[in-house]
């Protein structure tokens, strides 16, 4: 079966920043319902149409095409006392929304600790770097009724209920 609107498409991939530094090692699996319902980047998905089992495909993926340019502005430095004592970096808490009613909530990750002050990041962590995403096609079926009204996949590598 061919990769096309409203599959279910199972790859073994390897993602890697533009220098050769491994994200996500090779044999990681990823599940997606392909046809523009936003489960995996659209540069990827536009490569693999029209694949079959065991066809690969290599995507060069500029920040607009993953993870977005870094912004500035979502680094924050914040009064240390406005955290709890037991905080740490690599801890995250949801922050926005309080100045600004229609802001949306960002997550936010601890990147610093000092007495008197946390900085803390709303950027993903791959945000502002060029990646390259290298897959296999490990499986291609029909998507059910069920996953098409929800637009997600469901079962064993999808989203259960």
């Amino acid at each position: 079966m061919q990769i096309a609107k409203d599959t279910v498409v199972t790859v073994n991939y390897e993602l890697k920043e533009q220098e050769g530094k491994v994200v996500e090692k090779a044999g990681s699996m990823l599940t997606y319902l392909h046809g523009g319902y936003d489960g995996i980047f659209p540069l990827v998905e536009e490569a693999l149409q029209g694949k079959t089992v065991g066809d690969e495909c290599v995507v060069l993926l500029e920040p607009d095409d993953a993870f977005g340019e870094h912004d500035d502005t979502l680094v924050r430095i914040e009064p240390r006392k406005a955290f709890p004592k037991n905080v740490a970096v690599g801890m995250q808490f949801e922050g926005g929304g309080e100045d600004e009613p229609d802001e949306d909530y960002v997550l936010y990750t601890v990147t610093e600790v000092t007495d008197d002050k946390v900085i803390v990041d709303g950027n993903h962590p791959l945000a502002g770097l060029q990646l390259e995403f290298r897959c296999s096609v490990a499986e291609v079926r029909a998507a059910t009724t069920e996953e098409l009204t929800h637009g997600h996949v469901h079962g064993e590598h999808g989203h259960h209920h």
